[in-house]
């Protein structure tokens, strides 16, 4: 039977296996030009919808004047669209384009397709650890 390892030694563990998997997945994309950064802020968008850009800038935590080049070179691109605010003229919410979000689409499939090639060359019981350590992370991320 295994050794139990206490709880703080386990979080110490598994939150670098965890920020080790993230950063490489983060990696593996189609090839392109934009950045981590543009995507992360596109990212942000399509999960939390439209938001003003303000907002964005500290869902992604940047300072405005960054978030204004990200935004800048986003919608350069068609990816980004400005619309006016619902109750605040002076303001506008950003929101994901149809390309943009077509683009982040992309970028999942590759991610996805990275990590099932990695998956498959695990064993079957292998597989079924990381199904139940799946539904156990997404429990301790709720919490």
């Amino acid at each position: 039977m295994a050794e139990r390892v206490p709880a703080a030694q386990l979080a110490v563990v598994l939150r670098d296996a965890i920020t080790r998997l993230n950063r490489r997945v983060r990696q593996t994309r189609p090839v392109g030009d934009i950045t981590v950064t543009q995507l992360s802020a596109l990212a942000s968008l399509e999960l939390a919808g439209a938001m003003s850009p303000r907002e964005l800038a500290e869902t992604e935590r940047v300072r405005p004047p960054t978030m204004t080049k990200i935004v800048a070179k986003l919608e350069a691109r068609g990816l980004v669209q400005r619309s006016p605010h619902p109750t605040d003229g002076r303001q506008v919410v950003l929101a994901a384009t149809a390309q943009g979000r077509e683009l982040l689409a992309r970028f999942e499939r590759a991610r996805d397709e990275w990590l099932a090639q990695r998956l498959a060359e695990l064993t079957a019981a292998e597989r079924d650890v990381l199904q139940r350590a799946a539904e156990l992370l997404r429990r301790v991320a709720r919490a």
